[in-house]
């Protein structure tokens, strides 16, 4: 099965502060047919106004990961942590038995991210953050891994069967994923264009993906995508 769903098709809330499209039923929005996609629940596409931001607020049992395009993000947190945030870094907030935080713009200019969430394989776990850098280098014409549940090589760990990679991919770039049997891929395309297995997709653009042998990224136009290859979902323990 391979599915696309267009940006246009996506969930759309524009509060002045912050402008909002998403992927999955969040807040007001509600589709029950993208409610979720195995275990990633939210992908939201923030643009957050320069001097405005997300006031302390609290999450429980939800693996958090903030991916910032432009801008930058001041974060805060219950744990202790006060960090900025920036392109290139990946940003896990581990939600677990409970846990407060704030995400604020203190730029002058607009501050453009992805809120992802993905659904934990345990419930009350102790809340947990890391924060990681990855060079352009690293993902320019191939998949750099960022997110996995064991760690491995230098990704942030998340607690869920999920492995997700970023890639940056131009006109002569080319990679490929193999998918496991009974793994699912979700390939969000963050900017510019690329060819998802020959699919023409641009930012904002989706494709759901089982039953395949691979994933191929192609003919990108300053092409930025994340890839997320995921177990089913099983009822958190």
């Amino acid at each position: 099965m391979f599915v696309i769903r267009h940006a246009s098709e996506r969930g759309h809330a524009n509060h002045g502060w912050l402008d909002s499209h998403h992927s999955f039923s969040f807040a007001d929005y509600r589709d029950e047919e993208h409610v979720h996609f195995g275990p990633l629940r939210v992908i939201n596409e923030d643009r957050v106004a320069a001097g405005a931001g997300f006031g302390t607020h609290s999450h429980r049992d939800m693996e958090i990961i903030s991916y910032v395009l432009e801008g930058e993000l001041a974060h805060k947190d219950s744990m202790g942590n006060a960090v900025v945030i920036r392109p290139g870094e990946v940003q896990r907030m581990s939600a677990g038995h409970g846990v407060t935080h704030s995400e604020e713009n203190n730029a002058v200019t607009a501050t453009h991210f992805l809120q992802i969430w993905i659904i934990p394989n345990q419930l009350n776990l102790a809340p947990g953050y890391e924060q990681k850098f990855f060079p352009d280098a690293e993902k320019r014409g191939k998949l750099r891994l960022v997110a996995s549940q064991s760690g491995e090589h230098g990704s942030v760990t998340v607690h869920q069967d999920v492995r997700i990679y970023a890639g940056l991919f131009g006109p002569d770039e080319t990679a490929h994923h193999a998918i496991d049997f009974e793994r699912m891929v979700y390939v969000h395309v963050v900017r510019g264009s690329v060819h998802v297995n020959g699919h023409p997709l641009s930012a904002g653009d989706a494709a759901k993906i089982t039953g395949e042998e691979r994933v191929v990224l192609s003919d990108g136009v300053d092409g930025e995508v994340l890839l997320f290859d995921m177990g089913e979902l099983q009822p958190p323990r």
